[in-house]
């Protein structure tokens, strides 16, 4: 069975209606009709997106495993004068690599906010994710907007963001960081690829801010096995050299 362009169906449609609405309508009246039509083909967009499994709990390729460098994060805050906020990860004990979460993701584009409101989780199991993701606010953030898509009881999905982050060794010189670096994505790429044993190049990616490594990207089969991601490399950082600041304490 050939595959429909929905694309082009699309397009097709709104060029018939909006030539109907003007041989029927004028002016303003005119755009209010095509006001109306517009939203109700968003809604009927929508209800496709749903009946497809887009934003359902459990229906996703993948994850992401979201390793951020705590300390570009810190420095960030400060440039932007949030640090009248106080952060848990940046007082004084030296966070590196930090969770920053372990989202669902599609082959193309990702799901997000699935239950609206979230089920609500006990704060004995936010305490317990914080040697892995250093602040509550966090924790709760991405059980909200992520773990919600996985289709996983929270309890479930914290532990498969245990499990995730044990199948990704961090190398050894990015675990106490006392001076600051100036580094090329790639040789931070290199160095996971290095500590991890089956790890490729089209299984991850660096990100950065203007200046700075920000975070490192690694895409896990639903059994944490490595698996490759084209557009999560695709969004990879392309700049040339970036700062690591060094730890708290350094």
């Amino acid at each position: 069975m050939r595959c429909v362009n929905f694309r082009f169906v699309h397009a097709a449609v709104m060029g018939r209606l909006m030539f109907q609405i003007s041989l029927r309508f004028s002016g303003r009246l005119a755009a209010i009709v095509f006001g109306l039509v517009l939203l109700g083909l968003g809604a009927a967009s929508a209800q496709q997106n749903a009946a497809g499994g887009r934003n359902q709990p459990g229906h996703f390729d993948f994850y992401v495993l979201a390793l951020s460098w705590s300390p570009s994060y810190c420095a960030a805050l400060k440039e932007r004068g949030a640090e009248r906020m106080p952060q848990p990860q940046c007082g004084g004990r030296p966070f590196a690599f930090v969770v920053h979460g372990l989202w669902p993701q599609y082959v193309r584009g990702y799901p997000s906010y699935c239950q609206k409101p979230a089920p609500r989780i006990e704060r004995a199991l936010v305490d317990s994710m914080l040697d892995l993701m250093p602040s509550p606010g966090l924790v709760y953030h991405e059980w909200n907007r992520h773990g919600t898509c996985t289709g996983l009881p929270a309890q479930r999905y914290f532990d498969a963001v245990r499990k995730a982050r044990a199948a990704v060794k961090v190398p050894p010189n990015y675990l106490a960081l006392t001076q600051p670096m100036t580094v090329k994505p790639g040789e931070v790429a290199d160095a996971f690829l290095k500590a991890n044993p089956g790890l490729k190049p089209a299984d991850m990616a660096v990100a950065c801010d203007k200046t700075r490594i920000t975070e490192v990207r690694i895409c896990l089969n639903k059994d944490f096995s490595f698996r490759d991601c084209a557009e999560v490399v695709r969004h990879a950082c392309r700049r040339d050299k970036l700062v690591m600041p060094a730890m708290r304490g350094g």
